[in-house]
């Protein structure tokens, strides 16, 4: 069984709406393009290392759409060999509509989104889910994920589409590696999926009673 990892941009609210330009969502979002002033070259570097062993790319429409718009068109320079990457491997769409599936390699879902993402881990050793937020939303409720890598933004935005909207349900995760933070001030967490859900507890001292001095 293969490994299924999201990648994530979010500011400190948790926007993960159009970080890449303005025309990514522009209807009722004023903020497309919010990552592009705050990026660097240790954050861009971090992103990259993200994609090292991918053999798959698992896509939301919108984001598919933007993707299959730039990727086949960008030959050299220092884009280069991940434009290579993205167009070698199987792209994989999740859709309801019926997207243009013209770039090489691509291959729209069935209507079973969560059995569908099961067969597609089995096929391969490591499928990247880049944004598709909607998308997103149903690995998340389905716990059809191994490795969450979440990068925080010094910003805030106060409105947009938020990274775990109406998707998380009760999940414990695991801190894979030490918190890393660029010149610019974007944190990468990189999260594991944990066995079991959140447990509760009293923060209260064990050995504090009732009428204690301290």
């Amino acid at each position: 069984m293969g490994l299924i990892h999201i990648g994530l941009f979010a500011t400190l609210d948790l926007v993960g709406q159009a970080p890449g330009g303005p025309d990514e969502d522009p209807v009722g979002f004023p903020f497309g393009g919010w990552q592009a002033p705050l990026l660097d070259d240790v954050a861009g570097a971090q992103v990259g290392a993200a994609y090292e062993g991918m053999d798959a790319l698992l896509l939301g429409r919108r984001t598919y759409d933007i993707f299959a718009a730039y990727w086949p068109h960008q030959k050299g320079g220092e884009d280069g060999d991940i434009a290579t990457l993205f167009n070698s491997v199987p792209k994989y769409v999740a859709s309801r509509g019926r997207p243009d599936l013209s770039w090489a390699g691509s291959t729209q879902l069935g209507p079973d989104l969560a059995d569908a993402v099961r067969e597609i881990r089995d096929r391969h050793e490591h499928v990247v889910v880049v944004g598709s937020l909607n998308l997103v939303q149903t690995l998340l409720r389905e716990k059809l994920f191994d490795r969450l890598d979440l990068w925080l933004h010094p910003i805030m935005l106060g409105v947009g589409k938020k990274v775990f909207d109406d998707g998380a349900v009760p999940t414990n995760l695991t801190l894979l590696e030490p918190p890393a933070a660029s010149p610019n001030g974007i944190v990468h967490l990189r999260y594991g999926l944990a066995d079991g859900t959140p447990a509760t507890g009293d923060m209260a001292a064990p050995d504090r009673g009732a009428g204690s001095d301290d």
